[in-house]
C-alpha cells in the first residue's frame, strides 16, 4: 500500500518511491518527487493558470512514454481544472496551482508542458515561444548562436528575450508579450525565423523538413499555436538521465563552446536557482511584456 503523505493539508498517496526512472544514474521516483518539492517555489509561477499537458513515463524513458490532455481517472477533487476549447469540442485538463497538486502531478511522473495562454483567455498569448533544435552533427552550441541572432532582433522591435534548455538537445526561447492572439505570434514568430535563414542559411532552417535538418538549426516557431505546448521551465524530461529545462543566463549561451556546458541534470537546480533566483521571473511581471510589431 502506498505511503499517505499530508501536503499543505491535503493528503496524497505517493507510490513506489524507490522505483528507478533514470537507469542511468539510479535516480528513483522519490528523487523525482524531491526535485519537484525543492524547485516548486520556482517552478509553480510558470504553471500556475495554464491547462497542463503531461508527458507521462511512469516506467522511466525506456518504458511507455505517452501524452494526457484530458483530466486522468481518479484525480483528486481538490485539483483544479478547467474546460479548454478545442477545435475538436472542448475539452477539460488539469491546472496545477499548488504544491499539493504539483505533487499529485509528480507522482504520475510526467513532464509538464503548456501553452503560450492562461486559462482565462485561450488563444490570447502573453508569451511568445522558438524552439531551437539542433540537427546532428549540429548541437546547442549551434542554437547558442541563432538564439544571440534572435536575442538582437527581437531587441530591435522592443521584445526582451530569456533563454532555457529544453532539457533535451536544444534551447528554448522566451518572451512576455500582451495585446496578441496566438496567430499573432504564430505570423511574428515565423517572420523571424525566416529572417534567420536568410540571415544564416547555411545554420538556419525554418522548415520541419526531416531530409533538409542535417547539421541546421530548426527554429520551430509553431509552437505559438493555440492548440501547441511548450516544455516547462524546470519540468524534468524523459531522457536516459533526469535532465531539466532549466534557465540559462545569456552570458552562458555566449560562453558556451561545448555541448555539455548546458546540460543541468535535477541535482543541479537549487544551487543555481540559490545563485540566480528564477531567471525567467521577468516573463510573470506584466511590466515586461511587449506589444508586437
Amino acid at each position: 500500500m502506498a505511503p499517505i503523505t499530508e501536503v499543505e493539508g491535503r493528503r496524497l498517496a505517493l507510490s513506489n518511491l524507490d522505483k528507478v526512472l533514470y537507469p542511468a544514474t539510479g535516480f528513483t521516483k522519490g528523487e523525482v518527487l524531491h526535485y519537484y518539492a525543492t524547485v516548486a517555489d520556482v517552478l509553480l509561477p510558470h504553471l500556475r493558470d495554464r491547462p497542463l499537458s503531461f508527458l507521462r513515463y511512469p516506467d522511466g524513458p525506456d518504458g511507455q512514454v505517452f501524452f494526457v490532455k484530458n483530466v486522468p481517472p481518479g484525480t483528486p477533487a481538490w485539483v483544479r481544472t478547467a474546460e479548454v476549447p478545442r477545435s475538436e469540442g472542448p475539452a477539460r485538463m488539469v491546472v496545477v496551482q499548488d504544491l499539493p497538486s504539483l505533487m499529485w502531478a509528480a507522482n504520475q511522473v510526467t513532464e509538464f508542458h503548456t501553452p503560450q495562454w492562461l486559462i482565462d483567455a485561450p488563444g490570447e498569448a502573453d508569451r511568445l515561444v522558438f524552439d531551437l533544435d539542433p540537427g546532428p552533427p549540429a548541437t546547442v552550441v549551434d542554437c547558442c548562436r541563432v538564439a544571440l541572432w534572435l536575442r538582437e532582433r527581437l531587441a530591435e522591435d522592443g521584445v526582451e528575450a530569456y533563454a532555457k534548455t529544453s532539457g533535451s538537445k536544444g534551447l528554448h526561447l522566451l518572451a512576455a508579450v500582451r495585446g496578441a492572439s496566438s496567430e499573432d505570434t504564430s505570423r511574428y514568430a515565423k517572420q523571424l525565423a525566416m529572417e534567420a535563414e536568410q540571415a544564416m542559411p547555411r545554420l538556419v532552417l525554418h522548415r520541419m523538413t526531416r531530409s533538409l535538418r542535417p547539421g541546421k538549426v530548426f527554429v520551430d516557431w509553431s509552437q505559438n499555436a493555440a492548440r501547441k505546448t511548450t516544455a516547462a521551465p524546470y519540468t524534468l524530461r524523459a531522457r536516459p538521465e533526469p535532465t531539466v529545462s532549466a534557465p540559462v543566463t545569456w552570458e552562458e549561451i555566449e560562453e558556451c563552446r561545448a555541448p555539455e556546458r548546458l546540460v543541468f541534470r535535477a541535482p543541479d537546480i537549487a544551487p543555481r536557482v540559490q545563485d540566480h533566483g528564477d531567471l525567467l521571473a521577468p516573463l510573470l511581471d506584466p511590466r515586461h511584456a511587449a506589444e508586437l510589431p
